[in-house]
């Protein structure tokens, strides 16, 4: 149960209450995302925190690893509270060499639901993300194939809710057309605000929207910028970057990822910072 309030409070994911804090599992694997992580029980101890601090939204892919972050998080956590509501994405592998290619096709689709089923131990997975695009963002491309398949295979009960990630607003349009979806996952930041029309038509709508990278993509004067905010602020600049994306849309839930007990909780507390009309401001204009 939650021991600690956490900042943003709760959004609903169909009928799936969720924290809008909650963890990324990436960072959990080795390094490039393969392979096992350097700590072990290091891993474990992560995301026995994330649970006792009240998170009861994780985000995983059986790709992370491969199978790595899945295995740790049932390792760790397994059985589940009935309060914690576990997010994986399929449509894409890895490859030797650390690159993660498609894998869109129905039956890899198929194969990766099944798989992620194994390795968390579920017999229903409560959202599957499709994801889109490649390494250097969203592609124009038809999802209609691709997102059928996820349909299909949660009107076999195999998922209960369904969303989209790396994905452009015409394919979030086309995915809604063939199943409901319940959020979408993009990058996104104060730096990096391309979808910020797509965020508030999702709002409008009551579907979630889930940033990642929350300091990627920052060039040096708008890194400047970020650090001055978190300088008069006393804190640090992920902390005013997280607490700007929860203040920016109530439909926003975060899921940043660390490997480190102490710097998780540094991400809650820091989430919770209050920034005032000229902080946000200032923050502001770095998107801009």
């Amino acid at each position: 149960m939650a021991t600690t309030s956490l900042p943003g409070g709760t959004w609903t994911l169909g009928d799936l209450t969720v924290t809008r804090f909650g963890y990324g599992a990436m960072q959990l694997a080795g390094p490039w995302v393969m392979g096992p992580p350097a700590d072990h029980e290091g891993a474990l101890a992560v995301l026995r925190e994330a649970v006792a601090l009240g998170i009861t939204h994780i985000d995983t892919a059986d790709a992370y690893g491969p199978r790595v972050t899945n295995e740790l998080i049932k390792e760790a956590l397994h059985p589940y509270q009935a309060s914690l509501h576990i997010a994986t994405k399929v449509g894409a592998t890895r490859d030797a060499q650390g690159g993660w290619p498609p894998a869109r096709d129905p039956e890899s689709l198929r194969r990766a639901v099944h798989e992620n089923l194994e390795t968390l131990g579920l017999d229903t997975l409560d959202l599957v993300n499709l994801r889109l695009g490649n390494s250097e963002g969203p592609v124009a491309e038809s999802v209609e194939t691709a997102f059928e398949m996820l349909a299909d295979l949660q009107k076999q009960g195999l998922i209960r809710h369904l969303g989209v990630s790396n994905a452009t607003a015409e394919q979030v349009r086309e995915a809604q057309a063939i199943a409901p979806i319940v959020c979408v996952q993009n990058m996104y930041n104060l730096a990096y605000r391309a979808d910020d029309e797509l965020i508030d038509s999702l709002a409008a709508q009551g579907v979630a929207y889930v940033p990642f990278f929350p300091l990627g993509g920052f060039s040096p004067l708008q890194s400047s910028a970020l650090s001055a905010v978190a300088e008069r602020l006393g804190a640090t600049p992920m902390s005013v970057a997280l607490a700007w994306l929860l203040q920016r849309s109530p439909n926003i839930l975060l899921i940043p990822g660390t490997s480190s007990v102490a710097h998780l909780r540094e991400n809650v507390a820091g989430a919770g910072l209050a920034l005032s009309a000229d902080d946000l401001a200032a923050l502001d204009e770095i998107g801009r």
